[in-house]
């Protein structure tokens, strides 16, 4: 059983034939202990402050049966790692992802803007893990007065916190959305259109930092922790 934030991929999935539900992963409508094993892929280094990032470890958690395991896969700040680029940094010169490839330029949005998280339960641990986790093997730089660098895509990354621009394929901007626009390259002028811009909220994880937030529930064991082509990932186990 799938689920995802979006209901236009919920829907892809049932048109083939696949069983998915929307949901929110820091409230997932399933009942406690009723999983034998659960996926969560490129979803956890979306989440804004380290008690979101520990809420949604801790609802996988919840899903799990005891003795069932959960696997974790979130962006890597570091994209060179053992002396081996990634997969992600490799394809800087291929054609494949083209229309995701460009650059938007300097545009920030600030921290501000972010919908501010309620629950303060965990604000002591993640402060001591924030304090942790400064270690001089992650060279992220601090985000300068409140506001969020734009990535420049298929390059390494300079801070932790980073909004990574998404080029819809071809159309116009319309009116009402409230998005960036730039002008595609190639063909003549006349060819050219403006095609919309989305800048998606990233945290990547500097290595142990995944595992750290893990190893904080009392309910889980760490079985794995690895790096896999510009990921950090971990395995755990339901106690």
């Amino acid at each position: 059983v799938g689920c995802d934030r979006s209901k236009n991929l919920v829907d892809i999935c049932g048109e083939k034939h696949f069983q998915a539900f929307v949901c929110d992963a820091l409230s997932v409508p399933i009942r406690s202990g009723s999983c034998d094993a659960c996926i969560s892929i490129a979803v956890i280094h979306h989440f804004s402050t380290a008690e979101r990032r520990l809420a949604t470890v801790r609802e996988l958690a919840r899903l799990l049966r005891p003795g069932g395991t959960a696997l974790i896969y979130v962006w890597a700040m570091e994209q060179e790692y053992k002396n081996q680029k990634s997969k992600y940094l490799k394809e800087k010169n291929g054609s494949k992802n083209k229309d995701k490839e460009m650059n938007t330029g300097t545009a920030q949005r600030p921290l501000s803007d972010q919908e501010p998280d309620n629950s303060s339960q965990d604000s002591a641990w993640s402060d001591q893990l924030l304090n942790d986790l400064k270690d001089e093997s992650c060279s992220a730089k601090p985000v300068a007065d409140f506001r969020l660098p734009v990535h420049t895509n298929r390059t390494s990354f300079h801070s932790q916190d980073l909004l990574v621009p998404w080029h819809l394929k071809g159309g116009t901007k319309k009116k009402e959305e409230n998005v960036d626009a730039v002008l595609v390259p190639g063909g003549s002028k006349e060819s050219q259109e403006l095609s919309p811009v989305f800048h998606r909220y990233y945290h990547v994880f500097c290595e142990g930092e995944l595992e750290a937030v893990c190893r904080s529930l009392d309910c889980v064991r760490v079985q794995k922790s690895y790096y896999d082509q510009g990921n950090w990932c971990v395995i755990l186990e339901k106690l």
